[in-house]
């Protein structure tokens, strides 16, 4: 049985970027981790062979009925199922003037229906030798919003709802559902690796939040601790205030403006 002796999480978009450092916390914690990806296979792969338990699997999240398939064949051979980790998602540009609709519907399935509806499918089927946890990786733009990103931050905004939904209606009395929402991290959209040392430090510590601490917090979250359908900032008080522009043109206004 794959994990064996271990807890298995299964981390989605784990190949890669923020994804692949929450894979490597739990690693770390001697979890079994199973790896989604959709396009990046050699990256899966190579990260599951330098970890000590580990399996990739692919899925195309714009297809919600492979996704949960992919939910119910893990559960009938994972024998203890304890965590997944709702990461994947697309960041395509359109603004509040102009919802772009192929946008639009791309973002709601992948970042939005796509993650509900795994979480329920994990929790009417994971078995689990103590509770089981559902982490949704949301975004800070849930407390400050901006114009830029629509449809990426309305998509974070419906998967946020469904945290305490999911918490109430399908989570057992030791389960636990919670949302993570972080900050800028990485360099994102069409900014280069320069640009983020400004942007990425547009916060109240003025300080660059790092995968790390993301990764580090999902873990945490995988205690299960909290109460159920509570949500964590992991931005360096981003969300605290109030830009009228996402970080990416702040930080270049700020430039043009020397």
């Amino acid at each position: 049985m794959a994990g064996m002796d271990r807890p298995t999480a299964l981390i989605t978009g784990g190949a890669a970027r923020v994804g692949a450092r929450i894979v490597e916390a739990f690693a770390a914690a001697d979890w079994h981790v199973v790896i989604h990806y959709r396009g990046s296979d050699a990256e899966a792969g190579a990260l599951a062979d330098r970890l000590p338990s580990a399996e990739i699997v692919q899925c195309d999240l714009a297809d919600g009925d492979a996704a949960v398939a992919m939910v119910e064949r893990l559960a009938t051979r994972l024998g203890d199922w304890r965590v997944l980790v709702n990461n994947a998602s697309i960041f395509l540009y359109d603004t509040a003037t102009e919802l772009h609709e192929p946008t639009n519907k791309s973002a709601m399935q992948i970042n939005a229906e796509t993650p509900a509806r795994m979480a329920q499918a994990f929790l009417a089927h994971a078995r689990a030798t103590t509770g089981r946890r559902v982490v949704h990786i949301t975004d800070q733009k849930l407390e400050n919003p901006n114009p830029d990103f629509f449809s990426y931050t309305m998509s974070k905004h419906a998967l946020a709802a469904t945290i305490p939904m999911l918490a109430i209606g399908a989570a057992g009395p030791a389960d636990r559902v919670y949302g993570l929402a972080p900050g800028a991290i990485l360099a994102s959209h069409d900014q280069s690796e320069e640009e983020i040392e400004i942007s990425h430090r547009l916060n109240l510590l003025r300080r660059k939040t790092a995968p790390e601490e993301v990764a580090a917090a999902v873990l945490m979250l995988a205690a299960g601790y909290l109460r159920s359908g509570e949500t964590i900032f992991v931005d360096s008080g981003q969300h605290l205030l109030d830009q009228d522009r996402d970080v990416i043109w702040l930080a270049r206004e700020m430039e043009q403006s020397r």
